[in-house]
């Protein structure tokens, strides 16, 4: 009897080391694991370290490409994309034919870095909604109009920059796309009454920055805007835009109403300041817009080959835009030096410069 209760004891006592051990075993393991373990929240912040990219920003920035000017989109995304560190992505819309021609261009160059989507825009969507103009006809060509329709094709982002191809950047994007939109603003402008160095210019040439430029006041529709003649006008060719508030006042089924209605009752032509595509959007943007700092688009080079602004001024704008006819890829034009800069050679070389001399 009292070896029977010896025996258990010892195996009891048996049982009791076993657990010891184990739990010692436990608690060596999970000090390890404190002192040569990383924390997961501390994982996660180390990936983000070495992958910026993840949750930096991304400022999509729209360009047409269009035939006989593609040269023009390049030399606006190399100035763009040479200028800043921002996470720049590129939404670069064409037609169907000139679509693999600018793609071989920015992969066979020094673009080749650049992020970029292609777009293709369907020009039967405009059926119907512009009316024939044998003055300026190249502003109707149908990537002018791209700029209606930017919720249809981009479609993930709440801010997007459109330019005209006929730009070119000096600036940090980062400070165009900083640009703050006014509550209930579907975009963002630069008035052309903003920047005081540009009236001698505008005098000069004789042009128009009012909506008398643009508008046909003879006639009833435009009148009973009750917008005044002498109201200030902006240029859509640079633009900050808000996605959802766009959407959300239907801008685009705006303008097209004012295609139509400019098709049936000639409202506006391209004979007055603007063409065919500013005037819709001086209609349905009059008084519902924020501005844009007017450094960010220094215009009208393209205006007159005779006009110059000085080198000084030129020098300190952020963006120069050669709107009008004579654009610096071609001759007669004017500062063609700055925009020339960051014109990167068509690897094809179906793209030519033209110069006095070639």
């Amino acid at each position: 009897m009292r070896n029977s209760k010896l025996a258990r004891k010892r195996e009891f006592g048996s049982v009791n080391q076993i657990l010891l051990l184990l739990l010692v075993l436990t608690v060596c393991a999970i000090l390890y694991n404190k002192v040569h373990q990383v924390p997961s929240a501390l994982k996660n912040e180390t990936v983000d370290l070495e992958s910026p990219e993840e949750t930096e920003e991304e400022i999509p920035v729209v360009i047409c490409a269009a035939a006989g000017r593609m040269g023009a989109a390049v030399a606006a995304i190399s100035s763009i994309y040479s200028n800043t560190e921002a996470n720049v992505l590129f939404y670069i819309v064409g037609l169907k034919t000139t679509i693999p021609h600018i793609r071989r261009w920015i992969e066979n160059s020094k673009l080749k870095e650049i992020r970029f989507k292609i777009v293709e825009f369907n020009p039967m969507v405009l059926k119907g909604k512009i009316r024939q103009d044998a003055s300026r006809p190249e502003l109707l060509q149908p990537l002018n109009f791209v700029r209606f329709y930017l919720p249809l094709l981009i479609q993930k982002h709440e801010k997007v920059i459109y330019l005209d191809d006929d730009i070119i950047v000096q600036g940090d994007i980062q400070e165009l796309y900083d640009t703050k939109l006014a509550p209930g603003h579907a975009a963002a402008f630069s008035d052309d009454c903003d920047l005081p160095s540009t009236h001698e210019m505008v005098r000069s040439v004789g042009m128009q920055n009012t909506y008398m430029g643009f508008l046909d006041y003879r006639k009833q529709a435009i009148r009973d805007l009750g917008i005044s003649p002498s109201t200030c006008s902006f240029n859509p060719g640079v633009i900050v835009a808000n996605m959802t508030e766009w959407k959300h006042q239907r801008i685009t089924k705006q303008l097209e109403k004012w295609m139509q209605r400019n098709v049936e009752e000639n409202l506006y032509s391209s004979t007055l300041g603007g063409g065919v595509a500013t005037s819709p959007m001086l209609i349905v943007f009059h008084g519902k817009y924020s501005a844009i700092n007017p450094m960010w688009h220094i215009r009208h080079l393209g205006w007159s080959p005779d006009a110059h602004y000085s080198e000084h001024f030129l020098q300190e704008a952020k963006l120069l835009h050669w709107n009008g006819r004579y654009k610096p890829w071609d001759y007669p034009s004017v500062h063609t030096d700055l925009w020339e800069n960051w014109f990167i050679p068509d690897p094809s070389g179906k793209f030519k410069l033209i110069r006095p001399d070639s």
